[in-house]
């Protein structure tokens, strides 16, 4: 035995004896790589050892190290990530925030010319009378006016969707105050109105904004109901879920998907639109309103010739 500095000769032979019983010239016991072959005589055998203690301990070294790096890296990646995507998001943001103020802006230095321009139409038709230009200004000023209502609303929604006040309301008494307001309007149609309304269904949310909701969904269901049609509206509470169904039949149904019809100023009709008095963005306004409420509302069409808005609180 020679050069056996760091282990005794015991050790040493036992170690030898174990390789030898292994049967394989080359392998690994322990910590140690070894080598079995002839001496140049041939006449014995000689086992080489080598401790590989060093190269393991080099080994988690450099795994270590290699990891600290790439996490360093990537926390610093992160960052500049993060600040960048800041610069590049807050003109888009900023563009938005200006666009929302602009609308409402807008809309409250419209309403002023609106009125006059609404009063003096009905002056002048107090002094000559009606006719068709008269009417034409007065009915498209109303229409105006009703848009620029409904745009400020989204505006307002937009940005006081953080602001809401919630309350304990009573969602049966508001859904029977709005259906009686569209009853007598259905029933000069020969619209049937069948209602099933569950009382005592008590929701947190803002008065305001849920009754204007259930406002226009009905408003929707009058408008494009068509004569002798039917709608139905049911509110029921099930587990801890409540869900306002508002279904209308129609003359045919509409050949694009019902979630398009919540985009803003949608019309699959544009004749039909403005034969009923749409702006294209009442549905948009509702499912902001559910949204601001923590809800969902869906739009659903039905054979033959139903569409149904589900409202889930």
């Amino acid at each position: 035995m020679s050069r056996t500095s760091l282990v005794d000769e015991a050790s040493a032979e036992e170690l030898a004896l174990r390789v030898l019983d292994e049967g394989t010239s080359v392998g690994k016991a322990g910590k140690y790589r070894y080598q079995i072959s002839n001496s140049h005589t041939g006449n014995e055998t000689v086992i080489v050892f080598l401790d590989t203690s060093e190269e393991i301990l080099s080994y988690v070294r450099v795994l270590f190290l290699s990891g600290g790096i790439g996490i360093s890296c990537w926390i610093l990646m992160l960052f500049m990530v993060m600040f960048l995507s800041k610069k590049a998001i807050f003109p888009i943001v900023e563009n938005m925030e200006r666009q929302k103020q602009f609308v409402t802006n807008a809309g409250h230095e419209i309403k002023t010319p609106l009125a006059v321009i609404l009063a003096n139409t009905e002056a002048m038709e107090l002094y000559n009378g009606e006719n068709k230009w008269s009417k034409n200004i007065r009915e498209q000023t109303v229409r105006l006016n009703g848009l620029m209502k409904n745009l400020l609303l989204l505006a307002k929604m937009d940005e006081s969707a953080a602001e809401i006040i919630k309350t304990e309301i009573s969602f049966s008494e508001l859904v029977s105050e709005n259906v009686r307001v569209f009853a007598e309007p259905l029933n000069l149609r020969s619209i049937t109105l069948q209602t099933e309304i569950q009382p005592n269904v008590i929701i947190k949310a803002n008065k305001e904004q849920i009754s204007q909701l259930i406002s226009i969904l009905l408003d929707n269901a009058s408008k494009y109901t068509n004569n002798r049609g039917t709608v139905i509206v049911r509110l029921q509470k099930s587990d801890k879920r409540i869900k306002l169904l508002i279904k209308n039949s129609c003359e045919k149904l509409l050949d694009t998907p019902p979630d398009k019809l919540f985009d803003r100023f949608y019309r699959d009709d544009k004749a039909r639109t403005q034969k009923t008095g749409g702006y294209g963005i009442g549905l948009s306004v509702a499912r902001s309103i559910v949204l601001a409420n923590k809800g969902s509302i869906t739009a659903e069409y039905e054979n033959p010739n139903f569409v149904s808005f589900t409202v889930t609180l």
